[in-house]
């Protein structure tokens, strides 16, 4: 008997000794994470504490309405003026145009990838598609120098032209097909003759040709000054931006799942009425996150808008006029940081800091509206007001 309360005894503090081995280990381990995980916060924090840090002193010294309110970009004359508008205005500009170019070629062949095209071409076609993001950008940036740029300026309004029947009349193809599909089967289940449907995809399909037409036509006349300009850089970056945008749009249409696609078939759904009343409203959280990342692609984008955009600090006039050369707050900080004077610590040296503040400021803000349409779409979903 004594024997057996020995025994009981040291089993009884191995199993002690063995728990507490784990507790520790695990202990340990979620530590050891939790390191790991904050090297990259940690990070991001200092390099926005020594951006700050050297961004103050500019707005000390200058104050903030003539860096947001002016648009003369002087640092080297005497006086010197840094109204940095110019730069915002032509980063918005070409960021919007690129985001408009890449994002609904994106989302089309996302849904081309994850619906239509067989899993064999799939399997094929984006990894070509993902090849984009491997080409480095100085090489982008070249393109656009020597091919895209004499180009425009000798052909102008005709490439224009060519270029917006090969984007717009696939987009308007799919447009057609799919609004013929959502009104032909709201006409039938009202007990229309199908000559109605018929009817409706011709009207539509005129409707689209006779755009084009017009569209094409008016593009053809245009004439183009220079062709290192906006429009060639938002071509380029919404190319550039494109893989992010299929690839991340593509994984976020395959996590729906069969199930949702199966029951709005079995309710009598058309393919269309299911992409867009059940799988692209499922998959738009997603979708908004592939948009965000290409949109800050383009935004971060240094190379291809120091070669090509022109780098002239003006305003265009109109706004949305993207055939005039442009300077980015990138470019700007590309261009004069080495001309600055980083051992007295001038206000041209401060300024650029101040320009990667605004750069970050903005990023924060687009992540935290993206994190809050993501979570009201996740609340929508599930039922919640």
């Amino acid at each position: 008997m004594d024997d057996g309360l020995t025994d009981s005894g040291s089993t009884l503090v191995m199993s002690r000794r063995a728990d507490l081995m784990q507790r520790l280990g695990v202990v340990v381990g979620q530590g050891t994470l939790l390191a790991i995980t904050s090297v990259a916060a940690l990070a991001v924090l200092f390099i926005i504490f020594f951006i700050a840090r050297d961004a103050i002193p500019f707005f000390r010294q200058r104050g903030v309405v003539e860096f947001f309110t002016s648009s003369r970009w002087y640092p080297s004359q005497d006086p010197v003026e840094f109204g940095a508008l110019s730069m915002f205005v032509g980063t918005g500009l070409v960021t919007l145009a690129s985001v408009l170019f890449a994002m609904p070629l994106g989302v089309a062949a996302a849904v081309c990838l994850s619906d239509m095209l067989p899993f064999s071409v799939r399997q094929i076609v984006k990894p070509v598609v993902e090849v984009l993001a491997a080409i480095p950008s100085v090489a982008y940036g070249f393109f656009a120098l020597v091919v895209l740029a004499p180009l425009f300026q000798e052909q102008g309004g005709r490439v224009l032209s060519v270029a917006w029947w090969l984007v717009a009349a696939p987009v308007a193809l799919i447009l057609v097909i799919l609004l013929s599909d959502l009104l032909t089967a709201r006409i039938v289940r009202e007990g229309v003759r199908q000559a109605a449907c018929v009817a409706v995809g011709l009207v539509l399909a005129v409707g689209a040709t006779w755009g084009l037409l017009v569209a094409g036509r008016d593009l053809g006349r245009l004439t183009i000054g220079s062709g290192t300009n906006a429009l060639n850089v938002s071509l380029i970056l919404g190319i550039m931006a494109l893989p992010t945008v299929v690839s991340v749009s593509e994984d976020a249409l395959q996590a729906v799942g069969r199930d949702l696609r199966e029951g709005s078939y079995a309710l009598g759904a058309t393919r269309a009425e299911t992409l867009c009343k059940t799988v692209i409203p499922a998959a738009s959280s997603g979708i908004l996150a592939a948009v965000l990342l290409g949109l800050m692609r383009a935004v971060g984008e240094t190379m291809v808008v120091w070669m090509a955009s022109g780098n002239a600090a003006q305003v265009p006039v109109p706004l949305y006029n993207l055939l005039e050369p442009v300077r980015t707050l990138t470019a700007t900080i590309a261009g004069d940081m080495g001309e600055a004077d980083h051992v007295t610590g001038s206000a041209r040296y401060h300024v650029l800091f101040a320009i990667g503040l605004c750069l970050l400021v903005f990023s924060f803000v687009c992540n935290h509206l993206s994190e809050w349409v993501v979570h009201r779409q996740r609340r929508k979903l599930r039922g919640e007001s």
